[in-house]
């Protein structure tokens, strides 16, 4: 079950809003995709992303995924856990294993996301 206080995007990506910043990860679903993490490449602190445009890369034992944002804005953290410990993401995805910190650059992208709802029906439709 994912998080219901969370918004999703159809590339497997979550966000969380705490006061004016969005905390933003990957899915469960994405993180047993994908299969044990071990190397995380995320965007330098003070650069800024673009809504639904790559942000980075996330390598498995599997593969090399692409990362794509949720939200658009300025980056304020990156997870610094990630570097030592990537499989962080396959342990915590919606608590410890979160990517970034970002600043939005406008809170209306949050309507463009997927609710926990409709995400959890998106992926019974088979699309993953």
């Amino acid at each position: 079950m994912n998080p219901p206080d969370l918004k999703y995007s159809k590339e497997h990506e979550w966000v969380r809003m705490d006061g004016d910043t969005a905390i933003v990860g990957i899915t469960r679903f994405a993180a047993d995709s994908l299969g044990d993490v071990v190397y995380v490449d995320l965007p330098e602190e003070g650069s800024s992303i673009s809504q639904f445009q790559k942000m980075g890369e996330i390598e498995s034992v599997k593969a090399v995924s692409d990362l794509f944002s949720p939200v658009g804005g300025e980056i304020t953290e990156r997870n610094a856990t990630l570097v030592e410990k990537p499989e962080t993401v396959n342990e915590s995805p919606y608590e410890n294993g979160w990517l970034l910190k970002v600043t939005l650059s406008d809170s209306a992208q949050l309507d463009k996301l997927l609710t926990a709802e409709q995400y959890d029906e998106f992926l019974s439709e088979g699309n993953n």
